[in-house]
């Protein structure tokens, strides 16, 4: 296990996480590689509560650096250093992640033609304290606990986080994808639900240098050049032009719009809901079976969350203060990105190079890596870790039943997206479109 790490925190990752932190007393008992590779571990360990993980994780840690300091003997002081540990070397150690990702993955990033990244968000519980409740914001019903809201951007074709952002439980997920554009790379395809559209968002996207396919609603209203039958419509040019950035003077976006027209699910006679996508790629650059199936794989980010929450337990974070809810869940967030990176990179080794990239399974994934940490503490070492980590692929049976096995009582049924409104301009608009055309 120790050698599968150091290949994503190599000394070069140190070095870059190590630029943000200011000067450490000599006497200091934990050192920032103590505080990571132990936040790490916690995360992967198993046990009722925390002064438990860090039993367990301490040990580990003292395994895998023999030669090395001891870290600290107690949970609390753990925390401690923890929350006087600043946010910049956390950070830093995520983008330098991020480069390593990069060149590990190597072309198993590379999709028909682009790199898909998913961008959704989720909320996670906090502890009911006067702090967080007055900090936190509140998200939902009045009485609710306080929430942290995380947006993750997800790779979608191994499922690997790519990078996140962290705020208030009533935060903005267009505000945080907005400042995570500068963490993605060249040729990066951003495929979002109909909860990222918005024409300031578009605009960021295309500025940043990626694309974009997102899918729209009945709030969103696009211009066509004639009238068009809904119902015949399958791909066009469109203008993306709110009423907003008309009075501000803005220029229409020339995109286009794709309808993936639903498939019939198993034997029933109705068919599934027409999925509607805006997209700055033009149709040589990316088919209408293309854009399904880029949108088909944005599932990947709602099965991060999923194993972010139920195969990590982090529905609920522990920490106190604000400070240990941010570190706690950026610490969980990098243990959940190298856990997924190391089944992609072993899988990638162990497949054919001719077969499709198969994306890893969590689940085997952390009971690999709960294995190895039993064998690293009983001496057992009758295979390999990275042998494990290639048979922890993905199950890919034949579905015949629905996934959702009953019905939960305070959970509102899903209800697809209505499509867009399809207009004409009216003279007005033909008017200030050609003046704005005339100063352009």
């Amino acid at each position: 296990m120790a050698f599968c790490l150091r290949q994503f925190l190599t000394p070069q990752v140190w070095k870059q996480a190590r630029r943000g932190l200011k000067r450490p007393r000599k006497d200091a008992r934990w050192d920032f590689h103590h505080l990571i590779l132990v936040a790490l571990a916690m995360t992967w360990s198993l046990g009722d509560s925390t002064p438990e993980k860090f039993e367990m994780a301490r040990g580990i840690v003292a395994i895998c650096r023999p030669k090395r300091r001891r870290a600290g003997q107690t949970a609390q002081g753990f925390q401690k250093a923890l929350c006087r540990l600043p946010m910049r070397p956390l950070v830093a150690l995520a983008g330098a992640l991020r480069g390593r990702l990069a060149s590990l993955l190597g072309d198993d990033l590379f999709h028909g033609g682009f790199i898909p990244l998913g961008c959704d968000g989720s909320r996670l519980e906090c502890c009911r304290n006067d702090e967080l409740l007055a900090r936190m914001g509140k998200a939902g019903k009045a009485d609710c606990s306080p929430s942290l809201w995380i947006t993750a951007v997800v790779h979608l074709s191994t499922g690997v986080p790519w990078s996140w952002w962290v705020g208030r439980g009533n935060a903005s997920e267009r505000d945080h994808l907005r400042r995570l554009l500068p963490s993605l790379p060249k040729r990066a395809l951003i495929v979002a639900d109909a909860g990222f559209d918005g024409y300031d968002l578009a605009v960021s996207i295309l500025k940043s240098g990626a694309s974009f396919l997102i899918r729209m609603s009945s709030k969103s209203h696009l211009f066509v050049n004639q009238p068009t039958d809904r119902d015949q419509f399958r791909q066009g040019r469109v203008s993306y032009w709110p009423g907003r950035a008309q009075q501000a003077g803005w220029p229409p976006l020339r995109l286009r719009l794709i309808c993936v027209r639903g498939r019939r699910r198993g034997k029933e006679p109705k068919r599934g809901a027409d999925v509607w996508l805006l997209t700055d790629v033009a149709a040589e650059g990316m088919t209408i079976a293309q854009a399904a199936s880029f949108y088909r794989l944005r599932w990947e980010n709602e099965g991060l969350f999923r194993s972010y929450k139920r195969t990590l337990s982090k529905v609920h974070l522990v920490g106190r203060t604000v400070r240990a809810v941010h570190r706690e869940a950026y610490g969980s967030l990098l243990a959940c990105q190298l856990l997924l990176a190391q089944g992609a990179w072993a899988l990638r080794g162990a497949r054919d190079r001719a077969s499709a990239v198969m994306p890893c399974s969590p689940r085997q994934v952390i009971l690999a890596v709960r294995k190895e940490l039993n064998a690293a503490r009983k001496a057992d070492r009758r295979e390999s870790y990275r042998d494990r980590l290639a048979r922890c692929q993905r199950e890919r049976r034949q579905r015949t039943s629905p996934k959702q096995k009953r019905v939960w009582p305070q959970r509102t049924p899903h209800k697809p997206p209505k499509p867009p409104h399809l207009l004409t301009m009216n003279e007005r608009q033909k008017t200030l479109l050609s003046r704005l055309n005339a100063i352009a």
